[in-house]
C-alpha cells in the first residue's frame, strides 16, 4: 500500500529558511552598525559572530568592521581583567575566520602581554604562515622568540670544541660499561646517551641547578657509585658526567663594568645626588634576605668594550665532586670560607671575575675562562660598598664564598690595606671576620673588630637597572637634555622672564640645584612638562631646575618615586614641583592625556630606542598623540631621529644566530629543528668590540621624525659603497636621538646606555672593492626590515 501522505516540496521550506535567514542576517548586521555608532563594542562583537556564523559568504565584506569590533571590545574586556572572556572572544572569532592573521596576531599579542609567551608564539607564527609579508607579526614572533630561544642555544651548538670533547668523554664511559640511560636537561637535544650526562651548569656554574638536579639523581636514579680503589665492572656502578669542576677567580679593573652596576658621579646636570640615596644594581643582594636573587651577571669578557685589566693572579675558589652525594649535600649548608687574594696591580677595583673547569673525566675538561675561545661567557661580581676603590700591589682583596641558595655566592669584598688600613664592604652576613694571612692573623681579627657602626641616617635603597645605572652615569645624555629643554622654555617665555630663566639656571648650576624661587617667575603660569622615558629618570627634576616648570615623572616603582622625592628635596625643591603622572590617571594606556588643569605639555620626553638598540613598539602611535597634546611652540624630545648602518663580515653573528649545517653538532641534524627560532635582527650588540670587518662607511638608512610625520617615508632605497671587497653577512645599526637641529645624542657612543643592533643576512653575499650594493628600507608602525636587493 503506498504512502498517501503528501511530501513537502524541498525548494519551497528551503527558499521560506533562506528568506528568514537573510531577515536575520540583515537585522544583525544593521543592529551591529547602530551599536558600532553607540560605542558598544561587545553587543556589536554578539551581532557581526552570528552574521559570520549564518552567513559565512560575507566574511570578506565585514572583515575589517569585525577586526576593528573585536579589538575595541577585548580592550575593554583587558581593562575589566576579564581575561577568560577576552580569551573566549577570540577563540570564537578564530573559529569562524581561522585563516585571519590580523585576529591570529592580534591574539598572540594579549597572550604575550598576560605572560604566556609559548602559546602566543604559536599565534605569531601562524600569523607569518597565513602572511608572510605581515611585518607586525613578523616582528612579534622575532620578539618572542628571542624569549623563547635564547641566542646562546645557537652559540653553544656551534662550539664544536664543546661537543666533541663532551662526545669523546661519553664514548668512553660506554666503553668502559656504563649502559643506562639518563640525560639531565637535554635542551636542544644533543647528549642523548646510555649515562648520566649533564650540562646544567651556567657561567656561575650552579646557576641552572645541577647540585639540586644530580642529588636527586643520587637518591631516586643512580646506582651507588665506585669507591676509590675499588675494580669492577662499571656497569653496576653510577657515574656522572661532568665528574667535577674547579672554580677560579680574578679580581678586575673594568669602565665598562663599572658604568652599568655603581653611580658614579654626584652631580647630574646641576642635580646633587644625596649621600642618603644608595643605588644598586640587581646582583647586589643579602643573603639576609628571603627573595632569591642571581647575585652575578655575565659578561664575554674577551669582547667586553674597553677591556679590562686584571689586578690579581687567577686564584682558585672552590672544587666540587659530582660524584660525592654528600660533597653535594654540603655545599648550600656550610659555611663561607674566606679568601684573600694579593693584588700585584694598582687599580679600579670593580668585579671580580669568575669562570670554571668543567671536568668530564679525568681525560677530558672544558675550560670556560676569558682566554679560551668558547661558547661560554663568564660571571661577573660587581663590587659595592667600598670608600675607596683604588687598590695597589701590597693590598689583599678579601671576600666570602659561599653555595648558598645554591648559587655561587661572593659576597663581603673589602680591601686589606699594606698600610694596614681596612676598607670594608658592607657584609651580609654577621660574622664580619677576616681572613687570616698568616702571621697577620691577629691584626685582622683585631681591625675587624675596629669597625665603626654606621650613622643611624636613614638610607633609601633604590635598585636600578644595569642600563638605568649606565643611563645615570651619562652626563652627555643629561647635559643635551637640559640644554635642548632650556632652548625650549627660552622660546616660550617673555624676553624679561627669560632673563630671569638664565639667571636662575646660572645660578642652579653653581649651588647644585637651588630650587625655584625667583619671584618674578612666581606671578606667571608654570610649563608642564612630561617625562614618559621608560623606568627610571631624573630628566624631570632637571626641568624643575630651568624656571617656572611643573614636572611630571611618569615612573611606576614606589621606590623610584621615593628616590625622585629625596632627591627634589636635596636640591630644595617644593614638595609640590615634582608630580607623578601615573597617579593623575585611571591606567597607564592613558599616560599621553591632557594634565587636569586643561593646560597643555610645553615638553614631551618619550623613549625612542630601547636599550636593546631596537625601535621601541608604538613609538609613532605615541608620537601623533603627544602630538596634539603640546602647547603651541611646544616639542617632543626626540624632534628626530636618524638611523645608522653599514655593511660587515661577522663570522661570529652568524654562528650567534643559526646553527651551521651538522659538521659542528657532529653529524646530527638539529639545525632544521632549532633554526626554526632564528630571528633576523640580533639586538643587544657592542658594535666597538663585534669581531667583524666592515666593508663600507656608515650611510644614512632611515628618517623617524617625531614632530614632523610627512618627512617619513615607508619605503627608501639606500645605495652603499662597498669600500673592501668580502662577504656581507650583517647590517649593524644605530641612531642619532636630535632633541633639536643642533643638539643630538648617538647611541653607538662609548657613554651610551644604548646597545646597537644588527641585521643578519640569511646567505651571505659576495662584494668587491668599488661595487654599489642596494638596501631596501622599510618602516611599518615603528617597525624597520633591511633586505638586499640583487
Amino acid at each position: 500500500m503506498s504512502n498517501s501522505r503528501p511530501r513537502p516540496r524541498r525548494g519551497a521550506g528551503s527558499g521560506a529558511r533562506a528568506a528568514g535567514r537573510d531577515e536575520l542576517v540583515s537585522r544583525s548586521l544593521q543592529s551591529a552598525e547602530h551599536c558600532m555608532r553607540a560605542q558598544d563594542f561587545g553587543t556589536a562583537y554578539a551581532h557581526y559572530l552570528l552574521v559570520l556564523s549564518l552567513a559565512p559568504e560575507l566574511k570578506d565584506d565585514v572583515k575589517e568592521t569585525f577586526q576593528y569590533t573585536l579589538f575595541r571590545w577585548a580592550e575593554e574586556l583587558d581593562a575589566l581583567s576579564r581575561t577568560q572572556d577576552l580569551l573566549g572572544c577570540y577563540e570564537q572569532a578564530l573559529e569562524l575566520l581561522p585563516d585571519d592573521e590580523v585576529i591570529c596576531n592580534s591574539m598572540g599579542e594579549h597572550l604575550f602581554r598576560m605572560g604566556f609567551r609559548d602559546e602566543a608564539a604559536g599565534y605569531f607564527h601562524k600569523a607569518v604562515k597565513l602572511n608572510p609579508d605581515f611585518s607586525d607579526a613578523k616582528e612579534n614572533f622575532y620578539r618572542v622568540a628571542n624569549w623563547l630561544v635564547e641566542r646562546w642555544h645557537f652559540i653553544m651548538l656551534n662550539d664544536t670544541k664543546r661537543n666533541t670533547i663532551y662526545n669523546a668523554a661519553i664514548q668512553k664511559a660506554v666503553c668502559l660499561g656504563s649502559k643506562s640511560v639518563l640525560d639531565i636537561g637535554a635542551g636542544t637535544g644533543i647528549l642523548r646517551v646510555s649515562l648520566v650526562v649533564t650540562e646544567t651548569v651556567d657561567a656561575g656554574l650552579f646557576g641552572e641547578g645541577i647540585v639540586e638536579s644530580l642529588i636527586h639523581a643520587w637518591e631516586h636514579l643512580l646506582l651507588q657509585p665506585k669507591t676509590k680503589g675499588e675494580n669492577g665492572n662499571c656497569e653496576k656502578y653510577g657515574k656522572v658526567i661532568p665528574a667535577s669542576a674547579l672554580i677560579f677567580g680574578m679580581a678586575v679593573e673594568c669602565a665598562e663594568i663599572r658604568r652599568h652596576h655603581r653611580v658614579g658621579i654626584k652631580d647630574i646636570a646641576g642635580i646633587c645626588l644625596p649621600t642618603n640615596v644608595k643605588f644598586q644594581s640587581p646582583t647586589y643582594s643579602s643573603v639576609d634576605t628571603e627573595e632569591t636573587v642571581e647575585p652575578y651577571t655575565t659578561e664575554k669578557m674577551s669582547r667586553i668594550p674597553g677591556g679590562y685589566l686584571a689586578l690579581t693572579e687567577c686564584f682558585e675558589i672552590m672544587t666540587v665532586d659530582f660524584n660525592n652525594i654528600q660533597e653535594l649535600k654540603s655545599l648550600a649548608t656550610r659555611k663561607p670560607d674566606k679568601i684573600g687574594v694579593p693584588v700585584i696591580k694598582e687599580g679600579i677595583l670593580d668585579a671580580i671575575v669568575v669562570w670554571f673547569v668543567l671536568q668530564l673525566d679525568d681525560e677530558h675538561s672544558l675550560c670556560t675562562s676569558p682566554s679560551e675561545e668558547s661558547c661560554w661567557e663568564q660571571a661577573v661580581y660587581p663590587v659595592h660598598d667600598l670608600a675607596d676603590y683604588w687598590i695597589k700591589p701590597g693590598d689583599h682583596v678579601m671576600m666570602e664564598v659561599s653555595c648558598q641558595d645554591c648559587y655561587l655566592r661572593i659576597q663581603s669584598i673589602s680591601v686589606f690595606s699594606s698600610e694596614h688600613e681596612m676598607d670594608v664592604g658592607q657584609s651580609s652576613t654577621k660574622n664580619k671576620d677576616l681572613l687570616s694571612l698568616g702571621n697577620e692573623a691577629d691584626l685582622c681579627s683585631a681591625l675587624a673588630n675596629l669597625q665603626t657602626s654606621k650613622p643611624d641616617a636613614v638610607e633609601q635603597t633604590c635598585v636600578l637597572e644595569s642600563t638605568e645605572i649606565a643611563l645615570l652615569n651619562n652626563i652627555p645624555y643629561h647635559e643635551a637634555f637640559k640644554m635642548a629643554m632650556r632652548k625650549v622654555l627660552s622660546s616660550l617665555t617673555p624676553e624679561k622672564l627669560c632673563q630671569a630663566v638664565d639667571a636662575h639656571c646660572q645660578d642652579s648650576e653653581m649651588s647644585c640645584g637651588s630650587g625655584q624661587n625667583d619671584s618674578e617667575q612666581s606671578a606667571s603660569e608654570p610649563f608642564y612638562v612630561l617625562d614618559v622615558s621608560e623606568g627610571f629618570s631624573v630628566l624631570p627634576i632637571i626641568a624643575g631646575t630651568l624656571g617656572q616648570v611643573k614636572p611630571y615623572s611618569s615612573v611606576e616603582k614606589d621606590q623610584h618615586r621615593i628616590t625622585l622625592d629625596l632627591i627634589s628635596e636635596a636640591n630644595h625643591f617644593p614638595k609640590e614641583t615634582l608630580e607623578f603622572w601615573l597617579r593623575h590617571v585611571e591606567d597607564e594606556s592613558a599616560v599621553l592625556q591632557r594634565p587636569k588643569s586643561d593646560k597643555l605639555w610645553s615638553i614631551i620626553i618619550l623613549d625612542v630606542i630601547e636599550p636593546s638598540g631596537l625601535i621601541q613598539q608604538e613609538i609613532m602611535e605615541k608620537a601623533a598623540i603627544s602630538r596634539c597634546l603640546l602647547q603651541s611652540g611646544g616639542k617632543i624630545f626626540p624632534q628626530y631621529v636618524l638611523m645608522f648602518g653599514l655593511l660587515v663580515e661577522s663570522q661570529t653573528l652568524v654562528e650567534e644566530n643559526a646553527v651551521q649545517g651538522t659538521a659542528r653538532t657532529l653529524g646530527l641534524n638539529i639545525a632544521p629543528f632549532i633554526n626554526q627560532f632564528q630571528v633576523p635582527i640580533r639586538a643587544f650588540l657592542d658594535l666597538s668590540s663585534l669581531p667583524c670587518i666592515p666593508l663600507s662607511k656608515p650611510v644614512e638608512l632611515l628618517r623617524l621624525d617625531l614632530m614632523t610625520p610627512y618627512l617619513n617615508t615607508s619605503n627608501r632605497e639606500v645605495k652603499v659603497h662597498i669600500c673592501k671587497s668580502g662577504q656581507v653577512t650583517a647590517i649593524p645599526f644605530w641612531y642619532h636621538m636630535h632633541l633639536d637641529d643642533e643638539i643630538r645624542l648617538d647611541t653607538s657612543s662609548e657613554v651610551s646606555h644604548w646597545k646597537q643592533a644588527a641585521v643578519v643576512l640569511d646567505n651571505p653575499i659576495q662584494v668587491e672593492m668599488g661595487e654599489e650594493l642596494v638596501l631596501h628600507v622599510q618602516h611599518h608602525k615603528s617597525n624597520v626590515s633591511i633586505t638586499v636587493k640583487h
